[in-house]
Order: C-alpha cells, then sequence, then structure tokens
C-alpha cells in the first residue's frame, strides 16, 4: 500500500474515532457516504468514496446467503459483540475481516436497518419492527456503554409509546412471531400481551384515540339538524361492542393468541366475551366449521391460509380446554359442530369427552338435526349415525340433572320449587329429543335392539308426558326389522306406556298389524277404560246440569251431552267386537302355524 493511501487511512480512521467522540456530523460532512444495492446476494450498504479517503472495506458481515461489505469502526463504536468477533479475528487471509451473524435476530431485514444506524444513518422505528430492532439490538449488545442513545435505548423509549396504543400493539404483538424466542427471552411478548388485556377490559376509548376519531366521524349524521346554526344533536357518549377486539387478535398465531386470551380472563374479562373470540377463531381456522366468520375481513390484506390438519386437530384442543365452564355460555348447536369437526380430526379422547360432556350439560336446548352426528367409521356393519356417541352425551346429561336436582319423581314438584319445575322442563325436552332421534335411528337396519333399548330407558317415563314419540320410533323400527321375535316385539313395546297414547296413537297402534297381540288387547283395553271414564264424566255432568238451580243449562246442551254419550257407547262396543275379532283371528293363525311347523318336522 502506497504512502498515500496509508494516511489517507490514518486520516479516515481519526475522523471515524472524533465520530465515535460525538463528532459523527462533522466527519460525514468531510468524506461523505452513498448506498449500493448490488443484488440480494452481495450487498454493500456503505462505500467511501476511493477517489477522496481511499478507505475500501475491511469487515464483511455475512448473514445466510446476503452480504454486507462494511468499515468496522461504524461498527465496533455501536456493538459489543461486533467488537468482540472483529478483534478477535486474526486476519491471517488478508486484511478483510469476516464475521457471520446467522443467528441474529430479525436476519437480513433488522440489520440492514441497524447497519444504517451504526452510520448515521436517521433510523425509522415502527410499531412492526420494534421487536425485530430491540431484539436485535440485545443479540448485537448495543447498549449506552457503546455510544450515548444506543439502539437498546432508543428502542425501550419507543416501546413505551407503542404501548399507549391498541393497533400500536397488535402490530408490535404480531411482529413478535418474527423473533418468537428472543422476544420471550426479553418479556416483549408478555409486555405486549398485558398492555392488550388491559386496554381489551377497558374498552377502546381511553388507550386508542385513532379508533376513537373513526368511530365518531361514521356516528355523525350527514344533515344534522341545525337551529340558528346551532346543532341541536346532543352529545352522546361513544358506545362500543365488547367484541370489538375480535378481528385484531384473529390474526395471531394460536401460542400467542392463547397467551392473549387467558391473560384477558385473569383481567376480568366476561366469559360471553371470551366464548365469543374462541367461537371466531376456531370457525375461521378449521375449513369443517363451515368457515362462517363473524369478522369482515374485507378490510384486512392478509389471506387466510388454511392450516394442515394436524395443526387444525391442535388448534381445536387448546380452543376447546380455553372454552368457559359455565353452562350456556357457547352454544349448543356451536359445541356439536365442534363436536362433528373433533371426531373427523381424530382429537384426544380426553378434548372428545369434554365436548361431550359439555353438549350433554345443555342438552335440553339442542335440535335433533343437530345430534345427528354421522358416523366416522367405514364398516358395513356400522350404523349411519353415531348412536353411542349420543348414548354418552344423553348420560351425561342424566348425571347432571340428577346430581343438580333432588327431584326423583313429578309429584315432588310443588309451588315455590322453581330449580324442580325447570330440571322437569328440561328433561321433558331431552325426552321429545330422545324420542325424535330414535324416530329418525329407528330405519338403520344396522341399529342393534340393544342400543335401540337403551336409548329409549335412560329417560324416565315421568320425563314422557305422552308416549306418541316413543309409539312412533317403535313402529319405525319394528317395520325395519321385520326379523324380530315375537319376545323381542314385545320386549321393545314395553318401552312406552300404553296409557300415555294419544287417541289417534292408540287408533293407530290398534290397527297395526306390526304390533304383538299382547300390546294390540292391551291397548285396546286402555281405550276401553278410557271411554268409560269419558262416559261416566258425561254422566256427571249431565246430572249436575239437571239438578243446579243456579247454573241450569238449556234444554238442547243436555240433549247435546246425551247424544254425545250414545256415541261413545256405540264405540265401545265397536271395540269389543274388534277386541274379540282380532283374538279370534291371532288364535287361528297361531294355530295354523303350528301345523305348518308339524308338517315340516
Amino acid at each position: 500500500m502506497f504512502p498515500e493511501e496509508n494516511n489517507a487511512i490514518s486520516i479516515c480512521r481519526w475522523l471515524l474515532c472524533g465520530w465515535v467522540q460525538n463528532l459523527r456530523h462533522f466527519a460525514l460532512k468531510i468524506i461523505p457516504g452513498i448506498y449500493i444495492y448490488y443484488s440480494q446476494i452481495s450487498f454493500i450498504l456503505i462505500a467511501f468514496r476511493q477517489c477522496t479517503s481511499g478507505l475500501p472495506s475491511d469487515v464483511t458481515i455475512e448473514i445466510g446467503e446476503t452480504t454486507f461489505n462494511l468499515h468496522k469502526f461504524p461498527l465496533i463504536s455501536r456493538s459489543g459483540l461486533l467488537t468482540r468477533l472483529i478483534e478477535d479475528n486474526p486476519n491471517e487471509d488478508g486484511p478483510l475481516c469476516v464475521v457471520h451473524l446467522n443467528d441474529i435476530p430479525g436476519g437480513v431485514k433488522a440489520f440492514e436497518l441497524i447497519a444504517k444506524f451504526c452510520y448515521g444513518v436517521k433510523l425509522e422505528i415502527t410499531s412492526h419492527n420494534v421487536i425485530s430492532l430491540r431484539c436485535a439490538a440485545e443479540y448485537l449488545q448495543m447498549t449506552d456503554d457503546y455510544g450515548d442513545e444506543n439502539l437498546i435505548t432508543q428502542t425501550e423509549i419507543f416501546l413505551n409509546e407503542v404501548f399507549t396504543t391498541w393497533s400500536d400493539t397488535m402490530n408490535a404483538l404480531e411482529s413478535c412471531e418474527e423473533v418468537l424466542s428472543d422476544a420471550e427471552d426479553l418479556n416483549l411478548i408478555s409486555r405486549c400481551i398485558d398492555s392488550l388485556a388491559i386496554k381489551a377490559c377497558s374498552g377502546p376509548n381511553a388507550y386508542d384515540t385513532r379508533a376513537m376519531s373513526s368511530v365518531s366521524n361514521s356516528k355523525i349524521t350527514k344533515n344534522p339538524m341545525l337551529w340558528n346554526g346551532i346543532s341541536t344533536t346532543s352529545a352522546k357518549p361513544l358506545t362500543f361492542c365488547e367484541n370489538w377486539w375480535y378481528k385484531d387478535v384473529s390474526f395471531l398465531g394460536l401460542p400467542l393468541y392463547k397467551r392473549v386470551i387467558q391473560a384477558m380472563e385473569s383481567g376480568g374479562m366476561k366469559a360471553e366475551t371470551i366464548a365469543g373470540s374462541l367461537v371466531g377463531y376456531v370457525t375461521k381456522y378449521i375449513p369443517l366449521m363451515n368457515r362462517q366468520s363473524s369478522f369482515n375481513d374485507a378490510s384486512h390484506s392478509k389471506p387466510v391460509s388454511t392450516p394442515s390438519e394436524a395443526d387444525q386437530r391442535v388448534l381445536l384442543e387448546e380452543i376447546v380446554g380455553l372454552l368457559p365452564n359455565q353452562k350456556g355460555i357457547v352454544g349448543t348447536r356451536f359445541l356439536i359442530r365442534l363436536l362433528r369437526s373433533a371426531m373427523v380430526l381424530h382429537v384426544s379422547p380426553s378434548c372428545r369427552e369434554n365436548l361431550e360432556r359439555r353438549v350433554g350439560a345443555q342438552l335440553d336446548s339442542a335440535a335433533v338435526d343437530d345430534i345427528l352426528i354421522p358416523n366416522q367409521g367405514f364398516n358395513s356393519v356400522d350404523t349411519l349415525y353415531d348412536i353411542d356417541c349420543f348414548q354418552r352425551i344423553l348420560d351425561h346429561f342424566m348425571s347432571m340433572d340428577s346430581c343438580s336436582s333432588a327431584l326423583g319423581t313429578p309429584c315432588i314438584v310443588e309451588e315455590g320449587l322453581e330449580d324442580g319445575a325447570q330440571s322437569l322442563t328440561a328433561i321433558t325436552s331431552v325426552a321429545n329429543l330422545v324420542d325424535a332421534y330414535l324416530a329418525d335411528v329407528a330405519a338403520d337396519v344396522n341399529l342393534k335392539f340393544s342400543k335401540f333399548q337403551s336409548l329409549a330407558v335412560a329417560v324416565p317415563d315421568y320425563a314422557r308426558p305422552h308416549s306418541d314419540g316413543i309409539y312412533r320410533a317403535i313402529d319405525i323400527y319394528l317395520k325395519a326389522h321385520m326379523w324380530l321375535t315375537e319376545c323381542e316385539r314385545e320386549q321393545i313395546c314395553r318401552l312406552m306406556n300404553i296409557q300415555k297414547l294419544s287417541l289417534e296413537a292408540s287408533t293407530h297402534a290398534a290397527q297395526n298389524e306390526r304390533l304383538p297381540l299382547r300390546v294390540i288387547v292391551q291397548v285396546l283395553f286402555f281405550e276401553q277404560v278410557r271411554l268409560r271414564t269419558s262416559i261416566a264424566g258425561w254422566f256427571f255432568v249431565s246430572e249436575n246440569v239437571d239438578g243446579g238451580d243456579t247454573n241450569r243449562k238449556s234444554d238442547g246442551e243436555v240433549v247435546g251431552m246425551r247424544q254425545r254419550v250414545v256415541e261413545l257407547e256405540r264405540e265401545c262396543e265397536k271395540m269389543k267386537f274388534e277386541i274379540r275379532k282380532l283374538v279370534k283371528n291371532k288364535k287361528s293363525w297361531s294355530f295354523f302355524c303350528k301345523r305348518r311347523r308339524h308338517r315340516r318336522f
């Protein structure tokens, strides 16, 4: 190297050292710098003009496949790590020092900004890059020991400003996903989450003036009423829905979203509000939930990519664990949809049991179309619907109902026992639901008699105000399972209380050839008893009408009552004749069957 070049280098070094000692601006006036971008692989951030200073690059920073050709003194004046790495490099291969920074948080993008900062360029810190810059500054040891107002100090000052608004804090938290481990070590994630939780629990009014102004502008009417130039519209305080933060947090990854929800729950957020966010989040990222999101995603530029099946499984299990335990917080229909998705994704048994228990706790508000859960088995002997799943759900409801109330029979329900009345109403709704469910699945030829019976007997008889529903299910089952024996037919018919059949159902049952003879006789017998009771009641009313002085009816009404009694007597005689005829036909058919069996042998 020529002496002139050595002198130039010495002058430059002196100037750079003076720049470190708060003579930065003076040095830059003498040796101006320019930025040159060559390619993604080779990148020269600053190259001093050779004609003026004769100072070429003397250190190369390599981050992956990207190379930064820089100078030592601006770097060592700001970074403790670079000072140590450059000093430890003996430069045996030549004057150029090579430093590898493959583990720097934020990668190439963050280091490019830091390099500019080291060269005295004004750094633009935003809510999107402050986290990566803070982590990278910590990694490079850019403390105030290596220059006043170093990068760690500047990023900390800016972070305090970021935490004053909801939107900036959300941007900072989203950027944490790029440097997750480093941000966690520096407690940056917890600071962002705590700030968001406080704001969500308090509302946006006191924290985000930009949100306030935007809502204010939307609330202003286009043509306000004026009186002498003065608006007559009263200045009412703006109110916000409790779900104003749903859309923002829905773009977070699952780990960060989970921590945000837990922080909000610890901060006193209502369970209903928490549940609403969870419903929207799982609906957004699991296609099986029909993607009926309540968010208006049109205003957000980020596309929502579909996670893998494994990620969906993990997401669903985590969301189920976050759901509030209170009954009725989450809709029954949504819980059943969640259970269906869980079965398709093959979640853990504990997660599935959790969902079945939640559905069972509020089964009284379910619809029959919702609980018809398709069977996930591929065996030809499997039923179309998952009967075992509904059986477990029903068992959960019955166990919870018996534990929550001491009411064993409806006769215990008296005036003033509101809890007992509600319990009876709930179990009655479930009984109707079970009967409707059995009617829908009864036509399945693969439905075993034992499973049909187990579902029917799970609900006590007092919970059924009438037996029309269970009779309809039994009739459909007998029609689809013609191979049942007479004993099995009688056994399945014991599931209904014949005395609770309506007149229409009794009339149908009396003519139903699929029912056993014994059951038909019982139906006709109880119908006859019912007619006798009705006739006795009519006679009682008629006598009271004839003997009453103050409440005497007209002669026409009395004649009408007596005619009705005669009609009932005729119906009773017809029913007796039908009983005798049916018994005679059944005996003849039984004798014929015995003779055929005898001839076969």
